[in-house]
């Protein structure tokens, strides 16, 4: 169940914005995305403290490409412990500028549809937990229905 602070942010004017900064909020994050789906291509909607020069490169992500592409594709949490040291290749180089080693994206899923991704990320490494993952499931799948519903 998603904390006050979560369902109040839902029910904002901007979701996105309101829903990721109680998020970042309540994980102890710094930065973080808001990708809704758009034309088979997942579209920014919303941020926090990513570098101006990274924007372009995120604005548009497509399914299967970097974190967030990946998490749409799978369907499932995609977390990094240390975005800066990974070599595992699920993200984009340019990802590595934001400075943030942990970090997690997960899909809004509604009714098994897919609305979008959720990413958020901390300064330090970390590794996300089975129920923290759960927890920001939970928040996205809210999150894609009160977009769904704007």
């Amino acid at each position: 169940m998603p904390s006050p602070a979560i369902t109040a942010a839902l029910s904002e004017s901007n979701p996105a914005e309101a829903t990721l900064r109680a998020a970042l909020d309540q994980f102890g994050c710094q930065t973080g995305t808001v990708h809704v789906l758009r034309d088979g291509l997942l579209k920014l909607a919303a941020h926090v403290n990513i570098p101006a020069q990274l924007l372009p490169l995120i604005e548009t992500v497509p399914i299967g490409k970097g974190i967030a592409g990946l998490a749409a594709e799978r369907r499932e949490a995609v977390s990094l412990c240390n975005l800066q040291t990974d070599t595992s290749g699920q993200a984009r180089p340019a990802a590595k500028t934001t400075g943030m080693e942990g970090s997690v994206a997960v899909p809004m899923l509604v009714n098994g549809e897919l609305r979008g991704v959720l990413g958020i990320a901390k300064t330090t490494a970390y590794d996300w937990s089975d129920g923290e993952k759960a927890e920001l499931f939970s928040i996205a799948a809210g999150l894609g229905s009160a977009l769904q519903s704007s």
